[in-house]
């Protein structure tokens, strides 16, 4: 199983911090630790590999090449797509979204048109439709939700052209009912977009199954390196879609008027690509394929479920986001009362632990909470029970102190 039994895979969980205490490392919703496998498989390519992709004829660029496309076809195998065509690479989530607004909805919708989200979304899912709409003349609207994440009944219009939506909440780590969403969507013919960064890591994902149109996540969430991404999108409405940037390594042809574009994902990634870290997204989703997404959905499961039942009992203590650990996923989310979100993560800071506070990039669903931030604690398949016991240990601490 996952926990006690992966840690020695990840160098940095065995750094101290202030006064030397072990590191308690719960801000994976921002951004994951890295294992061994992937660190090694990055210096490795730069060390024996390192040259740039495609055009060369020489040796390291058809074995750069060859890293690239390999983990093209390794993102594919994780995702459940038909193709590795059907895989392209960005800087992350945000890029990737951005590109679906930018080259598909703002080209495609017009005035009368619907873009749909949800009020848990994060801002990176919400500002491109937001200009999308501005420039296309379609209308944005967005399903309202509870205090606890709950959409409730939703319905969408016969204008409703596309309708995107994160799978997990970033900020209260609600799991949305992503079935009966994309299925009301498809009722009315809608595109489907599926912001994935806080699902890839943490569930079996099957774009097939979802039937959506489009899903993105980053690397860097899942175990990956910073600064790339997946966009997955079904091959007909790839090719329904403008790149978003352009340049060197995704034209075919180009004269002084004019340019056609290759097809396939290259037309996307337009200058040199983030081969480096193509190579620690592979082996990435290699190890967590290897440890098996099933167990990690059970220790996910039970650390939250440890952590709501031993942060329920603090006093003053509030929790956010669904009662039920079937409902979210790896993320617990908090305030204590009479403390700002920020002072109460700097005293866990001081005590080796490691959260994230403040707004989430969320702010239209920190309006529905009826504050201006909250403390989240994150988790991943190395942290273990131990630690929540450590984190409200911590908290209860901070409570002795307040007046």
């Amino acid at each position: 199983m996952p926990g006690p039994a992966v840690r020695h895979d990840f160098p940095i969980l065995s750094r101290t911090m202030h006064a030397e205490r072990p590191l308690v490392y719960l801000d994976n919703a921002a951004t994951s630790q890295k294992p061994r496998p992937v660190l090694d498989a990055m210096t490795s390519f730069y060390e024996e590999s390192n040259a740039n992709v495609h055009r060369g004829v020489h040796l390291l660029a058809e074995e750069a090449t060859e890293e690239l496309e390999s983990a093209r076809a390794t993102a594919a195998v994780f995702l459940g797509a038909r193709s590795e065509n059907e895989i392209v690479f960005t800087k992350g989530t945000t890029e990737a979204l951005n590109l679906v607004a930018e080259g598909w909805a703002a080209r495609r919708l017009g005035p009368g048109d619907e873009i749909v989200v949800t009020a848990l979304e994060h801002h990176a899912n919400l500002l491109p439709w937001q200009r999308a709409a501005a420039r296309s003349g379609a209308t944005l609207r967005a399903v309202p939700a509870t205090p606890s994440g709950d959409l409730g009944d939703f319905t969408f219009g016969p204008r409703t052209r596309l309708v995107a939506f994160s799978h997990v909440s970033n900020a209260i780590g609600t799991l949305l009912p992503i079935a009966r969403l994309t299925t009301a969507a498809k009722d009315r013919g809608a595109v489907v977009v599926i912001d994935a960064a806080q699902s890839a890591p943490h569930l079996p994902l099957d774009v097939e199954a979802l039937g959506c149109d489009f899903l993105a996540f980053s690397a860097h969430k899942a175990l990956g390196p910073t600064g790339i991404g997946v966009l997955w999108g079904k091959a007909d409405r790839l090719a329904e879609t403008e790149p978003f940037v352009l340049g060197g390594g995704m034209v075919r042809e180009v004269t002084l008027e004019s340019a056609t574009f290759l097809d396939g994902p290259r037309r996307f990634e337009g200058g040199t690509p983030p081969i480096a870290e193509a190579v620690g997204l592979r082996v990435a989703l290699e190890y967590l394929r290897r440890i098996g997404m099933d167990r990690v959905v059970l220790h996910d499961r039970a650390l939250v479920r440890g952590a709501l039942d031993r942060l329920g009992q603090i006093r003053d203590l509030t929790l956010y986001g669904p009662a039920d650990p079937e409902r979210r996923v790896a993320i617990v989310s908090f305030n204590l009362r009479g403390v700002h979100p920020h002072d109460l993560a700097a005293f866990l800071d001081q005590r080796g632990i490691c959260v994230r506070a403040g707004n989430h990039c969320a702010q239209p669903l920190m309006s529905a909470l009826g504050c201006a931030g909250v403390v989240r604690a994150s988790f991943a398949l190395y942290n273990t029970m131990e630690e929540v016991d450590v984190l409200a240990r911590a908290l209860d601490e901070a409570r002795e102190l307040c007046p």
